[in-house]
């Protein structure tokens, strides 16, 4: 076990972007499947392209995204290690958070094949209270993150607590999607109903 975290630590250092992309695949992977198993109780009905919708988000979007982000707070230098860490929590929660949280939702709707503007309507719905509570979870860890844990492990750290935030994005994102969903059935009633109701004047018309 211990030679298996030193040669992930390695990794990181030799080749961060793709360790830590891969590990935000298993991590997003692994989260939808917490959700889906532990909250939702799915069992053998489990959704795997689901899951595998997430892996995919997290390995090839959020996980190059966020890599180059840490990369990018890092470089950043400050007079003193308290700035840095007010600085740099600031620029994360209030800068960059905002724009991944509209991410998770925009990309995940299209990659369930669904239009832009279906991925508006989810992100107008599920955005402000998926964000607070974000703000309610990482603020706190990335304080302790900048302050406490080095570079090449923030990512780490992030994705540890992400594990039960994805499980929560994961859910919001389903739920989102059977609402989505049920809606979308109830059009082609509505429409037929209109049409069969229109056929009915007409005839009734003619008859007269």
């Amino acid at each position: 076990m211990a030679g298996l975290l030193q040669a992930f630590n390695a990794a990181l250092i030799r080749k961060p972007m793709v360790t830590q992309c891969a590990t935000s695949a298993v991590l997003f992977g692994a989260g939808d499947i917490v959700a889906q198993q532990v909250f939702e109780k799915k069992g053998r009905d489990h959704d795997f392209m689901r899951t595998a919708r997430l892996s995919f988000y997290g390995g090839a979007i959020f996980g190059p995204i966020l890599t180059k982000w840490l990369q990018f707070l890092e470089r950043l230098k400050f007079s003193s290690p308290t700035k840095a860490v007010v600085y740099r929590v600031y620029l994360d929660q209030g800068v960059f958070t905002p724009m991944v949280v509209g991410m998770f939702f925009g990309s995940l709707t299209l990659l369930e094949g669904k239009t832009i503007r279906d991925a508006k309507e989810r992100i107008q719905d599920a955005y402000v209270p998926t964000l607070l509570r974000n703000w309610g979870v990482f603020i706190p860890t990335q304080v302790i993150n900048f302050a406490l844990v080095p570079p090449h492990l923030r990512f780490v750290t992030v994705g540890v607590v992400s594990l039960f935030w994805n499980a929560y994005l994961s859910s919001v994102n389903a739920k989102k999607q059977l609402e989505a969903a049920a809606e979308t059935k109830e059009v082609p009633v509505d429409e037929e109903y209109v049409v069969v109701g229109a056929a009915s004047d007409e005839k009734k018309a003619a008859v007269l």
